[in-house]
């Protein structure tokens, strides 16, 4: 039993479900996962009724630090949650703990965070490059919807930098994206963010736009399965097993567009210090990344093209990255 250890508390909040960790240093100095629990989000009405009912059963502790990672935009301290009903402050949750300190991270720029501490084995190699360890680093993240982040290097370590790049405008590089564009443009009344096809939607989205444009035919044995189930998961399974064309064209050109999307975030900050591709989709599509059609649209960026080249690229295997930024994070709050 651990008893009134030096603790630090991370969280990991969404809008399906919200993960929160103690953790302890280690003999060695690393962080240790004590007690991990995952409630869903949707049945609480505060995050403030997650953490009592964790402390409540968690070993007893001496908190030392806390830091969340939260799905939304955190604006001096403060955030409303993008998919559940919750207001969130720095200040209340410190009230809340019993500490003086208490960081709220957007959820992506933990994620970024926890890409510093992930090991050489949850990660797999898209590139190479030629890593630069005091350099810039970008992590863009397709999943539910697109997030996107950076770290910044001050010449002694990183610090994270949240964006909302994910609904910056989609800027096509080809004659058939201007096309997915326009389509677009007609469905969503104007604005056409790149999550709107850098997503689980997104993907749906594409092959609609290539099944409605006669770029391929729907099959009835695929029109009933798309109807049942996951549309985007059915896509990506059948174009990974080529058992249909349509699927194929669609997951394609969903890659080229989140190659050459990483490549614009990786030009914005610079990142010479790499390239991470986190969220859940990528995973699942592991073999789709690693064929050409990705770092294709990612080199292309005309005389940056070298530069690009150096960048490396990796796509991170680890789904607790977010949880475990969150964990250093407030374990350098500690510290600090």
């Amino acid at each position: 039993m651990m008893h009134n250890l030096p603790m630090i508390l991370a969280g990991d909040i969404g809008g399906t479900k919200t993960v929160i960790s103690l953790y302890a240093r280690s003999a060695s100095g690393a962080l240790q996962n004590v007690h991990l629990q995952t409630f869903p989000s949707q049945n609480y009405p505060t995050l403030d009724t997650i953490l009592n009912e964790y402390l409540e059963q968690a070993p007893r502790h001496v908190l030392k630090s806390a830091c969340f990672g939260v799905a939304g935009a955190v604006v001096m301290g403060q955030c409303r949650t993008t998919n559940l009903p919750w207001s969130l402050s720095e200040r209340g949750l410190a009230e809340t703990l019993g500490i003086p300190t208490v960081k709220l991270l957007n959820d992506l720029e933990a994620a970024a965070y926890g890409m510093l501490f992930i090991g050489a084995h949850e990660r797999v190699v898209l590139n190479p490059g030629k890593a630069n360890a005091s350099g810039n680093i970008a992590v863009i993240a397709a999943g539910t919807g697109l997030g996107e982040a950076m770290l910044y290097w001050d010449g002694t370590r990183h610090h994270p930098i949240a964006s909302e790049g994910g609904h910056c405008d989609f800027s096509p590089r080809t004659d058939r994206e201007i096309e997915l564009l326009k389509y677009l443009r007609q469905r969503l009344n104007g604005h056409v963010s790149y999550e709107r096809i850098l997503s689980g939607p997104g993907l749906y989205n594409v092959y609609q736009f290539l099944r409605d444009s006669g770029y391929g035919s729907e099959p009835d044995w695929l029109g009933e399965e798309l109807r049942g189930g996951d549309p985007s998961a059915t896509i990506s399974r059948h174009a990974l097993s080529c058992q249909d064309p349509l699927c194929v064209e669609a997951l394609d050109t969903f890659v080229a567009i989140y190659g050459a999307e990483a490549g614009n975030l990786a030009l914005k900050c610079l990142a010479v210090g790499g390239v991470y591709i986190g969220g859940g989709i990528a995973p699942q599509i592991l073999p789709a990344l690693t064929r050409d059609t990705f770092m294709d649209a990612f080199l292309d960026k005309g005389r940056f093209a070298p530069l690009m080249r150096d960048m490396p690229v990796y796509v991170a295997t680890n789904s607790q990255a977010p949880l475990l930024g969150a964990a250093h994070y407030a374990a350098r709050l500690a510290n600090d």
